[in-house]
């Protein structure tokens, strides 16, 4: 209860019942915090320093290292996903006759990057689906076609709330020199990760939406192997060596940095990776580790519910091992429940024809026994 009066109080007061961190998470207070001041420094620039401003981005690489297991040097910063799907997409040395392997109905962030490299040869093959999930075994397979370059996949699933086993299908890319990339965004901050042990060679992730922070925040993590071996596809002035001394920014030195920071072009909102800064280290203060077991056992109690109701069906996969923190509910009328969720103030989404339910780690059981109770109305 503490942490919800600390940093969620809107949520100790009973305004709503938030159940939607698969869209936006909440900001907590304390996010909210570092940002006005950081955005009051910027309103009285005098007062603003050189070392406020890239120390701050520099200790959001260090944080997003630690939530992920990776070095600080394989951290670039970004705005969304998207853009770091896209280094990925155009950095990795791909040509004509290569295939990248996805599953089908991947998220289009993770989609469009890839399908705009038609034009210079490269074909994405969508892995159908198995039950409406993605379908491990199927991709395994298709690993040893010829021309398979890359595996893209969304570590969960925005729909079905499906959990990816990273580790075995990176294992796999690993041991035949493929390119493993990973769409962290609806998995970390309601699980664990190691980058290091799933084998990724390259993982995007915004940080809106579990991470609990602001728009316009995120970061693509490149394994250290690949960093120099890749050409940035966008150059940023600040991507280049020499580019911190400001008072010698024309004697032109056309050097990358030989860490990732060669992927970064900015300027950033300083302001919003304030914010995250203070929201990583809540989740890191919490405990990445508890966090995963709070949000597990809220959706226990939606999978556990969804059991004996013939009349609603659990899209999730019932294993604890191929969930995370959404549970998708597919009741016989979607619309209809939706509505009854919305006049009892709970926050949800509707999506590809199931109720969404995310809950984080402010929620409580309480919360979502009322959701499921809603729902269960006739």
């Amino acid at each position: 209860m503490d942490l919800r009066e600390r940093e969620f109080p809107w949520a100790a007061r009973g305004d709503a019942i938030y159940l939607n961190n698969a869209s936006t998470g909440p900001l907590p207070v304390r996010t909210v915090g570092a940002q006005a001041s950081f955005t009051a420094l910027r309103a009285e620039p005098f007062r603003m320093s050189d070392e406020l401003q890239f120390g701050t981005i520099s200790h959001s690489r260090n944080l997003v290292a630690r939530l992920i297991g990776a070095s600080p040097d394989e951290i670039a910063l970004m705005v969304n996903t998207t853009y770091g799907i896209n280094v990925a997409a155009r950095a990795l040395p791909l040509g004509r006759g290569d295939t990248v392997l996805t599953f089908d109905r991947e998220f289009p962030a993770n989609i469009y990057p890839w399908m705009a490299l038609a034009p210079i040869g490269v074909t994405l093959e969508r892995i159908p689906c198995r039950d409406g999930l993605a379908d491990e075994e199927a991709l395994l397979l298709a690993l040893d076609k010829p021309g398979v370059k890359a595996v893209t996949v969304s570590w969960v699933s925005f729909a079905t709330g499906y959990r990816v086993d990273l580790a075995r299908i990176g294992r796999a890319c690993r041991e035949r020199g493929i390119y493993f990339i990973v769409d962290a965004m609806q998995g970390l901050g309601a699980l664990t990760l190691d980058v290091r042990e799933c084998f990724v060679d390259v993982l995007a992730c915004g940080g809106q939406k579990w991470l609990l922070s602001p728009w316009g925040t995120g970061f693509v993590y490149v394994r250290s192997e690949l960093v120099t071996a890749l050409e940035p596809s966008s150059v940023g002035w600040l991507a280049m060596r020499g580019s911190e001394d400001f008072t010698r920014l024309v004697d032109y030195d056309f050097t990358y940095w030989d860490d990732a920071r060669r992927f970064e072009v900015i300027t950033l909102p300083f302001q919003d990776f304030a914010g995250l800064n203070a929201s990583l280290e809540l989740l890191l203060e919490l405990g990445p580790k508890r966090v995963e077991a709070h949000v597990a056992g809220l959706v226990d109690m939606a999978v556990e519910w969804s059991r004996n109701r013939a009349a609603v069906k659990l899209v999730t996969p019932a294993e604890p091992e191929r969930r995370a923190g959404i549970v998708a509910l597919a009741p016989s009328d979607p619309r209809v429940a939706s509505e009854k969720l919305k006049r009892a103030r709970i926050s949800h989404s509707l999506r590809e024809g199931a109720i969404r339910l995310s809950p984080h780690c402010y929620n409580t059981d309480a919360e979502m026994e009322e959701a499921l109770e809603v729902l269960g109305r006739e």
